[in-house]
């Protein structure tokens, strides 16, 4: 993943009415910390962050009054309702290091025929270099057959990744679809027999 390259300004203010008013002129606030380091408030181009942390542990190359840091989106804070940025964690990074990230898990393909999968994992934790982050993992399901099941050491990780996440974790789960048929078929007819013993109590 290619870090995102955006221009941050250094704040000195705080609080909920600066953040309203750093809203108001199309800045969001944000905090840079890490490596030991005391925090660095920033704020950075509403329109541009936005777009930049749709990507799942987004990089960024930030450009803080001439002087360069690398950064690891953390956190992001949203309104409830109106769903827009209100603040950003960033966590330091140096070229090479390596770093924990929770990374989205991918099925591709179809199961054999007469059966359907079941994603019992939706993220996997893994160890990466913060500057080669992977946006998701995903895994085959391809033909696979009834009673299969795909565990988090089956997951071919993107290279120079390494797999946190407790290796026998189930992550898919391959059953055959006509169980669930017959479940939906056994609940209607139970409503059914209630409904007639109500009309007939009626």
């Amino acid at each position: 993943m290619s870090e995102q390259k955006l221009a941050a300004e250094v704040r000195t203010e705080f609080g909920k009415g600066y953040a309203r008013r750093a809203r108001m002129a199309n800045l969001i606030p944000a905090v840079i910390y890490g490596h030991g380091a005391d925090p660095i408030h920033i704020t950075l181009p509403a329109k541009a962050t936005t777009l930049a942390v749709r990507t799942a542990n987004a990089l960024l190359s930030l450009d803080i009054n001439g002087e360069g840091h690398l950064a690891l989106v953390k956190d992001v804070q949203r309104d409830p309702i109106k769903q827009i940025i209100e603040h950003i964690d960033l966590l330091t990074v140096r070229q090479g290091e390596k770093v924990t990230v929770d990374v989205a898990v991918h099925v591709s393909g179809e199961t054999a025929p007469g059966t359907v999968h079941n994603l019992e994992l939706t993220v996997v934790s893994l160890e990466a270099e913060a500057t080669h982050l992977p946006e998701s993992v995903e895994v085959s399901i391809e033909g696979r057959a009834a009673g299969e099941h795909i565990h988090a050491s089956d997951l071919v990780l993107p290279k120079g990744s390494v797999l946190l996440t407790d290796p026998e974790a189930l992550v898919v789960n391959i059953s055959e679809a006509i169980e669930i048929a017959e479940e939906e078929a056994g609940e209607g007819t139970e409503e059914a027999t209630a409904v007639s013993e109500e009309a007939a109590a009626e």
